[in-house]
């Protein structure tokens, strides 16, 4: 192990990375090797073999990474089962799964957390989380009556109780342990059960898998050019601190499209990996077994609408879907007793918080996001429903200048709420945003005063027939 440490050592200090992100990406890398001896070696045969195979290789992977550490996923996921056959599929079970992985996961947080941005077990901790978290929830609703769940909860719930195994094969299933994505337990069942082809097949998704691994390897690039102008601890050098406002807002822009490449390249090649075992499989386009077959069931980034934003509401829809689909569909829509969207938003975003760890960054990042939705949401309809200003933005000499303001709009300001995600200590996040005179709380935390006159002006505007 000492010898292994050292070579990755030397290698990632040759490339300009640390060693645990080195493993971290080597890791992704042999799911795709695991992912084709599955397919031609296991794929249709006995389920129980299937999920050894997951369970082994993800476990090994798991230790690769963390060594012994990969004991607290086993503890987590053992102690859940545990908890579920007690209490089966019942509210309390729900209650106790949820308070147990989550505190299980601050608890790493707290004992191994660092002022920067750390790869140790509670990485792929958190995603486990969820993923128990979201198993104990498809039991609870699967003990319903039929008619009384939704569509997505008679496609998600489970009827039946899985085994041990079957729970520990999803669990450390290799394309997803580490990063994600996350796919709830009845997709995991369906693939193994050969229910993601027709007449037991093997998938037509390899050239859809190395596409996405394609992709994801051309924005790691991109992220590796980008850092090497605008590193993060730029933000809190000298040379930012006296440059010009307008200077600021440029690498704003540029540094936070940067370190969201770097989430978007990992989830790509993990992605891939997972296209390729045939286990996101989303149905054929037209519903006909004749068709060209979706392979989106696992994607966590569309890339064309995260390129393509205008607005803040298309980098959510885009960015990190998995984990912004889990939130809505376990946390927000379970929350429409309060009959209130704003703080059912409010919960589902303080619990991303809580769940991603303590760094004051956190908070204050998903807190920018809460009220930059909330101005955008109040003001979008009034634009679109405004003749007047429709009639003027749709004005071909007009599109052009509105294509450029709306994308520095998005890119300044998304790499402005970053800021505190990436630099996650208080004394680095603060030093940014007093360098740039907190424009972005000013625009957008100031919108419940000013607003009002922008609405009551846009009403003023708005010529009717």
């Amino acid at each position: 192990m000492a010898v292994q440490s050292s070579i990755l050592s030397r290698t990632a200090l040759a490339l300009g990375a640390t060693e645990p992100a080195l493993r971290l990406l080597l890791s992704i890398l042999i799911a795709y090797p695991l992912a084709f001896v599955h397919r031609y070696f296991l794929y249709g045969k006995k389920p129980m073999q299937q999920h050894i195979f997951f369970c082994v290789s993800g476990l090994l992977i798991g230790y690769f990474n963390y060594g012994n550490d990969i004991l607290h996923a086993l503890i987590t996921v053992g102690s859940t089962y545990v908890i579920l056959v007690i209490c089966g599929g019942t509210l309390a079970s729900v209650c106790l799964v949820f308070g147990f992985t989550m505190g299980y996961l601050l608890m790493g947080y707290y004992y191994t957390g660092t002022e920067t941005y750390d790869i140790k077990w509670s990485m792929p901790q958190c995603v486990l989380t969820l993923r128990l978290i979201g198993l104990a929830y498809d039991l609870y609703d699967g003990q319903k009556p039929t008619e009384e769940l939704s569509a997505e909860q008679k496609k998600m719930s489970l009827k039946s109780f899985p085994s041990f195994l079957e729970v520990a094969g999803h669990t450390f299933f290799p394309s997803s342990f580490l990063v994600g994505p996350q796919f709830p337990m009845q997709r995991y069942l369906n693939f193994v059960h050969g229910r993601h082809t027709v007449g037991g097949a093997l998938p037509d998704s390899i050239s859809h898998g190395l596409q996405r691994f394609g992709a994801g390897c051309f924005y790691l690039a991109l992220f590796q050019l980008g850092t090497s102008f605008y590193p993060d601890n730029y933000l809190i050098s000298e040379s930012f601190d006296e440059s010009t406002l307008v200077y600021k807002c440029f690498v704003l822009a540029v540094w936070g499209k940067v370190t969201l490449y770097k989430y978007i390249s990992c989830w790509l090649i993990s992605e891939g990996g997972c296209i390729i075992t045939g286990i996101t499989y989303s149905g054929n386009v037209p519903p006909d077994p004749n068709t060209e077959p979706k392979w989106d069931g696992c994607a966590n980034v569309i890339l064309s609408v995260f390129e393509g934003a205008s607005r803040f509401g298309h980098f959510i829809a885009s960015f990190n879907t998995n984990t912004n689909h889990w939130v809505a569909y376990y946390v927000y829509k379970r929350l429409k007793f309060l009959g209130n969207r704003f703080i059912s938003q409010a919960v589902a975003l303080l619990f991303l918080a809580i769940w991603h760890g303590f760094h004051s960054g956190y908070y204050v990042c998903f807190l920018l996001e809460f009220i930059v939705m909330v101005m955008e949401k109040d003001l979008e309809p009034k634009l679109i429903n405004n003749r007047t200003v429709k009639k003027f933005l749709e004005d071909p000499k007009i599109v052009p200048f509105v294509w450029v303001i709306l994308k520095l709009y998005t890119l300044v300001f998304m790499g402005y709420c970053l800021v505190p995600f990436a630099l996650l200590s208080f004394a680095k996040w603060w030093q940014v945003y007093k360098s740039v005179y907190f424009i972005g709380h000013l625009f957008f935390g100031l919108w419940p005063l000013y607003g009002r006159f922008v609405k009551r002006f846009l009403s003023s505007i708005d010529v009717r027939d």
